[in-house]
């Protein structure tokens, strides 16, 4: 009774305790049938209780002088609604609750080792999940990049693409991260309202070294202005546990009208938007500013020793602004390049000048012209190209300068190429 009146106490919606029922002229409480959702009646004698109890699952006719029909669960009920409610049996179960409240620690737990993740190791990753991040006063963007499996090719070294993709990757995340980034690709808000998009006009790139599969390169890049209507945009690779170089290039940009492909002047709200962020440094000291083979249109064919024809652009090379990535250029100036310079030699230096975008439509040949330099000091043969990527048509697409050293020369080794 004490415990009833204490759960009373502190559960004051229960229901109160069921009245015992009035015994039988037999000496006997009425008992309950276990019907299985079958409507009963109880019985007025002693014979209707009896058979009620050998027959569990049978309905009960009405008896004259019987009260309203009950369902029953049967003895389980019976058995569970003899047990009094207690303070102890009507506590809620705690055990649940402990496993939501331990699901919630673990994943807590979790996040903050990732937050407060550190390498075990000093050759592994420093920017953990490779966000990067301002520098030198909020002029310079920083950038990791592990070198992953499927971006090196048969030296067992990343390819060209590969590292000329992470700086376009540095490019764009510097606008992004400085908070500049509009609707377009690399667009600022003033150059999206105007529907202007920045496009490479030339670009140069000295390779010292390329990283093997697994190393983590530091990718430094920042902006400068070039002239009245252009950026210019400089990159420095290093290697992120040595600091050792492994590439420079630098790059010029002008602004496209996205509507007309036009080129445009760069209004004063864009000037006003970007200017903050400009950074005079120069990656390239000694930039190769000679002007690049002049081939006649009409004789671009006879001229190149090597020619690759019926280049065509992939869906897939192309970029949100519908014209073909840039860094799709140096592979298509790279097709007609002589086997021999691939398997012997490797690329320590590109210059490329852009003269047309390409689209989707667009059937490309490529022309590569080889020259053969012999470095004193060290004995070695260098090779230099004259590459020249057009339409089938006849228009120029792009020209480009590359220099190559033999495999496992030093880059101090390798001399720049006379000019023709």
């Amino acid at each position: 009774m004490a415990a009833s009146i204490a759960a009373s106490a502190f559960f004051p919606g229960s229901p109160a305790p069921a009245p015992a029922a009035p015994k039988n002229g037999l000496g006997e409480r009425p008992e309950s049938l276990d019907v299985r959702s079958v409507a009963a009646k109880p019985g007025s004698s002693s014979n209707a209780v009896r058979a009620g109890k050998t027959r569990a699952h049978a309905a009960v006719p009405k008896v004259n002088g019987g009260g309203k029909s009950a369902v029953a669960d049967g003895e389980h009920e019976t058995v569970h609604s003899s047990v009094p409610r207690t303070f102890y049996n009507q506590l809620p179960d705690w055990s649940m609750l402990l496993a939501a409240i331990t699901t919630i620690f673990l994943a807590a737990e979790k996040q903050w080792t990732l937050l407060d993740w550190k390498p075990r190791r000093p050759d592994m990753l420093t920017d953990t999940f490779g966000f990067g991040r301002i520098i030198h006063d909020g002029l310079m963007f920083r950038q990791n990049f592990s070198i992953r499996s499927y971006e090196i090719g048969a030296d067992r070294t990343a390819s060209i693409e590969t590292l000329m993709n992470h700086l376009q990757e540095t490019a764009l995340n510097h606008v992004k991260t400085a908070g500049l980034l509009g609707d377009g690709f690399g667009s600022t808000p003033e150059m999206s309202k105007r529907n202007l998009f920045w496009v490479v006009s030339q670009m140069q790139a000295i390779i010292e070294r390329y990283p093997c599969w697994g190393d983590t390169v530091e990718v430094d890049t920042w902006v400068s202005a070039n002239g009245k209507n252009g950026m210019r945009r400089d990159w420095h690779i290093r290697d992120s546990i040595t600091g050792h170089t492994i590439l420079k290039a630098t790059s010029k940009w002008v602004m496209m009208n996205k509507l007309t492909r036009k080129l445009a002047r760069i209004p004063d709200e864009v000037r006003t938007e970007i200017e903050p962020y400009f950074f005079e440094r120069s990656a390239i000291v000694d930039e190769d500013n000679r002007k690049l083979p002049k081939l006649p249109e009409d004789q671009s064919a006879t001229a190149a020793k090597y020619v690759r024809t019926g280049l065509t652009p992939r869906w897939a090379d192309l970029d949100i602004n519908q014209h073909v990535n840039n860094v799709k250029y140096i592979a298509w100036i790279l097709e007609s390049a002589p086997i021999s310079i691939l398997e012997n030699h490797e690329l320590a230096s590109i210059v490329l000048d852009y003269k047309r975008e390409c689209g989707r439509d667009s059937v490309l040949q490529s022309h590569t012209t080889v020259h053969t330099d012999c470095n004193s000091e060290s004995g070695e043969t260098t090779l230099h190209c004259e590459h020249l990527l057009s339409l089938e048509s006849g228009p120029i697409m792009v020209k480009a300068r590359t220099m190559w050293r033999p495999k496992g020369t030093k880059a101090q080794e390798t001399m720049v190429p006379s000019s023709s």
